[in-house]
């Protein structure tokens, strides 16, 4: 029965963020479509490929702590909302003959944050998953979680292509629409509130479900109140350590999604096909995937120590990107930082609920929507630097954000040695 009640958690949690995920990759190949018809430079391309991480960031703070009183009604909330930007989105395309191109690129922008809503169900996700599982699983729990629902820009930037070539670019957002559409419903079958919530509705008291929880092994359970859960949160210098560290390795998973398609194609002159096969089958699901054992083996040694040795293959990464200047370098610098990612975010995210025990909600929320605004942040500044120097010298910001992170890791790690001294 416990198992059960944990594998519904996981996998509702899960599949809602592996469809709310999907507008990172999305909005990166379609940039491409877009960008040439209303005549954007590098920068308006990459502020629009950009956007629905905005939302998908910053939301997962309010979010996050709403599952402590909504629960799984949190995640389809965002799932419904990310749906309506994407109907705006394709009432937009639908009039690219009737409007302006300024009105046009406005729109995408505001329809485009809306349907990021759907990203935001990570944290979220991340706190609602929390509270099926012990301390002790966490690692695994969110591995498989976040791993999972990873694989979705690396599916979807693989698949975009062709279905840009067969369906065209409206009735790929409408595929896009009904997916989301079925997933939802989905969603709304499978999905059961965590047992600490449950026990609370059925009318017991914070005291008697705390006991309840504990009784199938649930040594994790929802704050006493919103607030106090982000203050307590806020106050953890580790917490801020992990917020910046998540957007080295998560901001920059999302920022790369969206950069690589365009990388591949500006620089190296790839067909948008061979540019999604490179960044959704290679880069994106290499990523996702990785952070299911990284978060598995933070479990059973320590989550500082894998971050440490993940943030030191992140700069190798970027230093190879820096100096690849042909098709095959490039890949094997794409494939080494991905194993870097993704061992990071496995890794950071098994140290959340391990520094903030009682206040989950909250560091989620912060890790999550801060740390993911690296998503937002990064793109526009690889534009920067592209424009101003050349397309490898981007990848100097990864370089600087990864050693920022080595360091933060190895400070973690020898705190933690100290306390079990």
């Amino acid at each position: 029965m416990v198992v059960r009640v944990r594998n519904r958690g996981l996998v509702s949690g899960t599949l809602a963020f592996f469809a709310g995920f999907a507008a990172v990759a999305l909005f990166g190949t379609t940039a491409l479509r877009i960008g040439p018809l209303l005549h954007l430079n590098l920068v308006e391309v990459s502020w629009l490929v950009a956007i629905p991480t905005l939302t998908g960031a910053f939301l997962r703070i309010p979010f996050s702590l709403l599952v402590d009183n909504l629960g799984r009604k949190t995640i389809l909330l965002q799932l419904l909302l990310g749906l309506l930007g994407l109907l705006g989105i394709i009432f937009t395309l639908m009039h690219l003959n009737s409007l302006s191109s300024q009105l046009i690129y406005y729109l995408l922008l505001l329809f485009g944050a809306l349907a990021g809503t759907g990203i935001s169900t990570f944290s979220s996700g991340v706190t609602y998953v929390s509270y099926f599982f012990p301390q002790k699983e966490q690692g695994k729990a969110l591995g498989i979680f976040a791993g999972l629902g990873n694989t979705a820009p690396g599916i979807f930037t693989t698949l975009l292509p062709f279905a840009l070539s067969y369906l065209g670019l409206v009735y790929s957002y409408v595929a896009w629409a009904l997916f989301l559409s079925i997933m939802i419903l989905i969603y709304i079958l499978v999905s059961i509130d965590p047992p600490f919530l449950h026990f609370l509705k059925e009318g017991k008291t914070r005291k008697d479900a705390e006991a309840l929880s504990k009784s199938m092994g649930l040594d994790i359970v929802p704050s006493h109140s919103l607030s106090r859960s982000l203050v307590k949160a806020l106050r953890s210098p580790r917490i801020w350590a992990l917020v910046f560290m998540y957007l080295t390795s998560f901001g920059g998973f999302e920022a790369l999604t969206e950069w690589l398609p365009l990388y591949w194609k500006s620089f190296l002159h790839l067909t948008p096909v061979e540019a999604g096969i490179l960044t959704g089958t290679i880069y994106s699901l290499l990523t996702a995937v990785v952070r299911i054992p990284g978060g598995w083996i933070s479990d059973r040694i320590n989550g500082e120590l894998v971050s440490t040795i993940a943030y030191l293959t992140m700069i190798v990464g970027s230093l190879v990107f820096l100096f690849a200047f042909s098709l095959s370098l490039a890949v094997v610098a794409e494939i080494i930082i991905a194993v870097g990612m993704g061992m990071a975010n496995g890794a950071v995210f098994k140290l959340v609920p391990r520094y903030s025990p009682t206040a989950v909600s909250g560091a989620s929320g912060l890790v999550g929507g801060l740390g993911s605004a690296g998503g937002l942040l990064l793109p526009p500044i690889m534009g920067y630097v592209a424009t101003l120097l050349n397309f490898p010298a981007s990848f100097l910001v990864f370089t600087i954000l990864a050693i920022i992170s080595l360091v933060l890791s190895v400070l973690l790690l020898r705190a933690s040695e100290a306390m079990r001294a």
